[in-house]
């Protein structure tokens, strides 16, 4: 981890977005893609349960690193807010209470969503530091983020645990049951979004300094 603390410890750089948003025009454009983009990777979606396997972590990360933290929170806060009333969450999902009802069926999956917001906001921050430049550190800094995405989806899970035991979503209510069906299961399935991102990101740098 000596590499990601080098990272942390460098100045700010320019990140992917820097080198196209130069107006207030532009910049609120890359917000408004990186939450359709967001949206549109929700919708690839694995059936599990109670929490299905989706595309969103996998855009988080992207749309931070590339964005850098606050137009990634910004969009993934747009991501959040247009899913009230538009089908932008998992599966086609909407609705204000996925993050109102946070400790019912209906919010199951709240707490991941506002995490995928504080997410953005640390890969787009250590992107700003570099990180998104080597596969390394790009991609220990997608672990970092998909890490803090579980921290606030089992805390919802958890709140909502009772209830979705009761429907028989799931077998106990218990914090081994919680972090298994809320995290265990996806670390493979988070290992190799995060593998994808940190190919993705630097060959997008590269491609961006060959068209410059």
């Amino acid at each position: 981890m000596s590499t990601l603390s080098n990272t942390v410890e460098a100045p700010r750089v320019p990140v992917l977005a820097d080198l196209f948003a130069n107006t207030w025009v532009l910049n609120a454009v890359l917000v408004l893609g990186g939450a359709l983009f967001t949206a549109l990777c929700a919708q690839i979606v694995i059936p599990m349960t109670p929490v299905p396997m989706t595309g969103q972590t996998l855009a988080v990360m992207l749309v931070g690193a590339a964005l850098g933290w606050k137009r990634g929170m910004a969009a993934l806060t747009l991501y959040m807010v247009l899913g009230f009333v538009l089908p932008f969450y998992a599966e086609g999902g909407s609705g204000i209470e996925n993050i109102t009802q946070i400790g019912s069926v209906a919010g199951a999956t709240g707490g991941y969503i506002i995490g995928f917001i504080f997410a953005a906001g640390a890969v787009g921050w250590l992107a700003e530091r570099g990180s998104d430049r080597k596969i390394l550190t790009a991609f220990a800094s997608f672990v970092v983020g998909q890490l803090i995405i579980f921290a606030f989806g089992l805390a919802g899970l958890k709140l909502a645990a009772p209830e979705l035991v009761e429907l028989g979503f799931m077998s106990s209510s218990s914090w081994s049951t919680v972090i298994h069906d809320g995290f265990t299961i996806f670390i493979v399935g988070g290992l190799v979004k995060a593998a994808i991102g940190a190919i993705l990101m630097p060959a997008a740098w590269k491609l961006a300094e060959r068209t410059r």
